[in-house]
């Protein structure tokens, strides 16, 4: 498409920004791609050669436009996170077929390199929330050469079938596009970390796509590779699937129509790539509900992992939003999406909204960390609002606390975590105190009202009310512990023989990472050391080193 002459100037000044010489002082690991690392059980998002700690924000829906991402800056920097998930919308990218328009994606880049931030972008494009409200108006408008699904009353609803060819080429063809723009302008400075392929895909108003075509597909037999992946004989979907065959062919299908869009975007710009989720029953969690009515059929729910996993090889990551209220809650979901072949990652999640019975986002944190997920992201950042003070609600404090202790930190945490080596705790109902083993050592960390009477009640952080105290632990050498806390009280003792031998505090010094570098503070002692470490406003990073006597 033509551009105006304003647009012209603005790309000859991206294009000065991006000159090849100011690439060239970059070193080898800051020009190796972004890739998904795998080690031991073990995964890392590994960014300029060295495991990333993604703490981020995702912008809102309608948010991924130059003058609405500009007013949001200080948002992220009130909130200190490393990364923005901002979205990328098909039909403004191609307005017209074969048409592109790049400069809504210059612009965000841009944007993000001048306030050193990295992106990872969210396609919108066939899917978003189970419809297709993204998708360009030449394909909206053009129903016979783009098919919708069609209900079993033969009623079209506004989802493009994942069983129809021209839907995922053209979908496919647009997201080539933009990889292979991303290829010319980040290719090395790699400000776009990882690639978001749709959202919450699968259909709301069908459980499958009824048509003749797909109804062809459906009474033939299941893909051959599928049924083997699956261990499963020959048969059709009805025969191998029983009851749950119409939302197996839905999630078959829209899986392997988004992994032809991830295969085509790949061999542009292999950026890791994932799926997130729409959970399986987000109204009546856990109980079931019904697939096409109360979730997207055919999405990467918890019961069609097993299919996605088969029918989207070039998928990365299937990654769970989570909205659901309570910290058990949020552990069960955890567990449903932490698998062997599949890294734990949280893009999605409350923080910026409000989700009942779900107050105390900051403790969620940790635990994601703990749990080993390789990013953590609150949805809505546009929220964050300031008080007459200037100060951030107390919601949203809880999270700044925790990304200013933590982004400064992310490439240490980030290792620790790639390796195993690092455990979390936070504040839970009912819930105390909490032992962390760590071999010889074993931490016991406390929370309001378990603390020792000793220990003052008082200078919690601003968010102490909410009841997320939360604590990071991990080892950095013999008797040597890196220990970051707010709102908790933190104390060590042998795992053998601890009534025997006493514990002391060799050294505690409080500090804070330049990179991997340790820039050491004041010592902590008397008061903040005599009985345990008490974490207080606004929490603290240490480096702990403990003996005996």
């Amino acid at each position: 498409m033509k551009l105006s002459a304003i647009a012209r100037l603005n790309a000859l000044l991206l294009s000065s920004l991006l000159l090849p010489a100011t690439l060239a002082a970059q070193s080898p690991a800051a020009q190796e791609m972004p890739r998904m690392a795998h080690q031991n059980g073990r995964y890392a998002l590994m960014v300029d050669g060295k495991p990333y700690l993604m703490l981020g924000a995702q912008v809102s829906n309608s948010s991924g436009w130059p003058e609405k991402l500009q007013a949001l800056w200080p948002m992220a920097a009130a909130m200190h996170v490393n990364t923005l998930e901002v979205p990328v919308y098909w039909e403004q990218l191609e307005p017209r077929e074969g048409q592109f328009d790049d400069t809504v994606v210059d612009d965000m880049v841009q944007q993000a390199r001048a306030h050193h931030m990295r992106l990872i972008l969210l396609w919108f494009a066939t899917w978003k929330n189970g419809k297709m409200h993204y998708a360009p108006e030449w394909v909206k408008s053009d129903t016979k050469r783009f098919p919708r699904m069609i209900t079993p009353a033969e009623l079209p609803i506004d989802v493009l079938s994942p069983n129809a060819p021209a839907n995922y080429n053209a979908d496919a063809a647009a997201f080539a596009h933009l990889m292979a723009h991303l290829r010319q302008i980040d290719g090395t400075q790699h400000t776009v970390i990882m690639m978001q392929l749709e959202n919450e895909p699968g259909a709301l108003g069908a459980v499958r796509d009824f048509s003749p075509m797909a109804q062809k597909q459906f009474e033939a037999n299941v893909p051959p590779e599928i049924a083997q992946a699956l261990h499963k004989p020959a048969g059709n979907w009805k025969t191998l699937f029983g009851a749950d065959a119409d939302e197996a062919f839905a999630a078959y299908a829209t899986a392997n129509y988004i992994d032809k869009v991830a295969e085509a975007g790949k061999k542009e710009f292999a950026l890791p790539m994932y799926v997130n989720n729409w959970l399986k029953s987000p109204r009546a969690y856990p109980v079931s509900s019904i697939p096409g009515v109360d979730y997207p059929s055919g999405g990467p729910t918890s019961n069609m992992l097993d299919m996605w996993k088969a029918a989207g090889p070039h998928i990365d990551v299937i990654a769970p939003d989570i909205h659901v209220p309570g910290v058990q809650g949020f552990k069960n979901v955890m567990q449903q999406f932490t698998r062997p072949d599949n890294p734990l990652f949280i893009p999605e999640t409350d923080g910026y909204g409000a989700t009942r019975g779900n107050d105390g986002t900051g403790r969620l944190e940790f635990l994601a960390l703990g749990a080993g997920s390789f990013g953590f992201s609150p949805f809505g950042i546009d929220r964050v609002t300031f008080g007459p003070d200037g100060k951030l609600d107390v919601e949203r404090q809880g999270l700044a606390e925790n990304n200013r202790l933590l982004v400064p930190s992310e490439e240490v945490i980030a290792q620790l975590q790639y390796e195993g080596k690092m455990q979390t705790a936070v504040e839970e109902p009912g819930l105390a105190q909490i032992e962390l083993p760590f071999g010889d050592w074993t931490a016991l960390v406390s929370f309001p009202p378990a603390f020792d009477s000793a220990v003052p009640n008082d200078g919690g952080s601003p968010s102490a009310r909410l009841k997320m105290g939360r604590v990071l632990i991990a080892p950095i050498a013999p008797d040597e512990f890196l220990v970051v806390g707010i709102d908790a009280q933190v104390s060590f003792h042998r795992t053998v023989h601890p009534q025997t031998v006493q514990t002391q505090f060799l050294r505690v010094q409080e500090g804070h990472y330049e990179g991997s570098d340790w820039k050491p503070g004041r010592l902590w002692n008397g008061d903040e050391a005599d009985s345990g470490l008490f974490f207080s406003s606004p929490g603290a990073v240490l480096h702990v080193r403990l003996g005996t006597y």
